[in-house]
């Protein structure tokens, strides 16, 4: 069997998996749906409105030759029609300006409500790569406190690499399974997102999503334990909380049969929410499927045939706690061990703040008080960490937590270059502009072999952008040159961006 999976091609895949799934549409939808999947997808981006706004994106639609339509379900989404750049080659991709995504995968963190100004904890159960936890940063405005777990240890770098680029405060990484937390943490979250692990039969292979064969006994497993991490995220929510189901796929063991399931084995318990207003047509999820008629609730759940957005298939629905779950109480995981952790002082945080309102105009304190974080010294580096993880998790083991600050010198303490991403357009001096013939040796790595106009001491550690205002990281002032300070993970080859 494992042979012949093997050997099945992306197109008789697809086929089988269409098979499966065209006695769910009428014949006019189904000729629809086969009209759609001949056309190209679509690229997307997704704005990260912690460094830029959403008229940049028309700058950059400019410079690169995009032609832009909005995705109509998220405000901060636009579709790349036509690109004379490609939308994976521009600096404003490499330092996190953007998230590349595909449009439906937008859909469900824009499902939830959080009021203006409101700091809510969110729970994130299979974060990795990371798309939908920055997504929740960016409509919680990296106030609240995002908790992005996932179960699969191999996929945790790629997530913690994408949170570092998004110039996150507010979230916490962690490892463990999904269904731990109900137990561990019941009734605690505001909000949870479930993009549950599936058989990702979208009809559109994507190379994050790719298909592929799928067997009926495979299918129940992933059903079952869909049902399993539902029913966590479940308990793990406050009664009033909302929760989004999501999936990549369009087989309705894993979309309606799990919802249908979980309603009927806690009637009462939780409600689905209609969410037609989040939509510019209806796209209501299945009543039945043949010999069977799911509850009347499941019908208020989206679901994403291609042919209704011009997107991959997908699927989605809002829930509403409405009563306490039984809870089967589990053993927290042994505390992580704080020998190497260590909050700073208020008068210690103050000699930081003053370095970096002397040096740059920044003030680190208004920062930190905005987003309720304090400073933590981690061997030579300071970390803003968000006090609400403190004050709710506790001891809770964590992968990586906060946003790197500082980093100890024998000059004193100097910004990493993810805080000078993130803070960096806020900085009033201490500011370096390259002509724009140094950029692009710059961004391989290279040193730059002029002195600064700026009458900065040496070995100091300036803010360098280009003439477009663009952050390009950090230098040091040396006699000769401007030493770079890129971290190795975003220096380009020659031949791969644009400037």
């Amino acid at each position: 069997m494992n042979a012949k999976k093997a050997s099945l091609t992306t197109a008789q895949v697809l086929e089988d998996a269409l098979a499966r799934l065209r006695p769910l549409l009428s014949p006019q939808e189904w000729h629809a749906l086969l009209a759609e999947l001949e056309r190209p997808p679509v690229p997307a981006i997704r704005l990260n409105p912690l460094k830029a706004e959403p008229k940049d994106v028309y700058t950059w639609a400019g410079w690169y030759g995009w032609r832009l339509e909005p995705i109509p379900f998220c405000p901060m989404g636009w579709w790349v029609v036509e690109a004379a750049t490609p939308i994976s080659q521009t600096i404003e991709h490499r330092l996190g300006y953007y998230y590349i995504q595909e449009a439906a995968s937008m859909l469900p963190v824009e499902l939830f409500d959080f009021p203006a100004g409101s700091r809510p904890l969110v729970l994130d159960m299979a974060a990795s790569p990371g798309g939908k936890t920055t997504h929740l940063i960016a409509r919680t405005e990296d106030r609240g406190l995002v908790l992005a777990n996932d179960s699969s240890r191999d996929r945790l770098t790629a997530l913690r690499l994408v949170l570092q680029s998004w110039g996150a405060i507010n979230v916490a990484v962690t490892g463990f399974p999904g269904e731990h937390w109900g137990g561990w943490y019941a009734e605690t979250f505001d909000a949870v997102l479930l993009d549950a692990p599936c058989s990702m039969q979208s009809l559109r292979p994507l190379e994050s999503h790719p298909m592929r064969p799928i067997t009926p006994g495979e299918q129940q497993r992933l059903a079952q334990r869909q049902v399993a991490l539902l029913l966590s995220g479940l308990r793990a929510l406050k009664v009033g909380g909302q929760m989004v189901y999501a999936t990549c796929t369009l087989a309705p063991e894993e979309d309606e049969g799990v919802l249908d399931l979980a309603l009927r084995r806690y009637p009462g318990l939780f409600e689905i929410e209609s969410v037609e207003d989040r939509l510019p047509a209806p796209a209501p999820a299945l009543e039945s499927v043949p010999g069977y008629t799911y509850h009347p609730q499941v019908k208020y759940a989206v679901r994403l045939w291609p042919h209704r957005f011009h997107t991959a298939g997908f699927f989605a629905a809002r829930l509403r706690k409405l009563a306490s779950f039984p809870v089967e109480e589990k053993q927290l995981p042994r505390p992580r061990r704080r020998e190497s952790w260590r909050w700073m002082k208020a008068a210690d945080v103050n000699q930081v703040a003053e370095a970096f309102r002397e040096a740059y105009g920044l003030d680190l304190e208004a920062i930190l008080e905005a987003h309720q974080a304090g400073l933590i010294r981690r061997d030579e580096t300071l970390y803003a960490v968000p006090l609400a993880f403190e004050r709710h998790f506790g001891d809770l083991p964590v992968l990586s937590l906060g946003l790197a600050v500082a980093e100890d010198s024998p000059e004193g303490w100097v910004p990493t270059h993810d805080w000078i991403a993130r803070f960096g357009r806020f900085c009033t001096h201490g500011r370096v502009q390259l002509p724009s013939d140094r950029v692009a040796s710059w961004l391989q790595g290279e040193d730059v072999p002029f002195v600064p106009s700026l009458p900065l001491p040496s070995n100091r550690v300036v803010l360098v952008t280009d003439e477009r205002g663009r952050i390009l990281g950090r230098g040091r002032v040396l006699r000769d040159r401007l030493k770079n300070l890129l971290p190795r993970r975003l220096v380009l080859q020659r031949t791969s961006f644009a400037v």
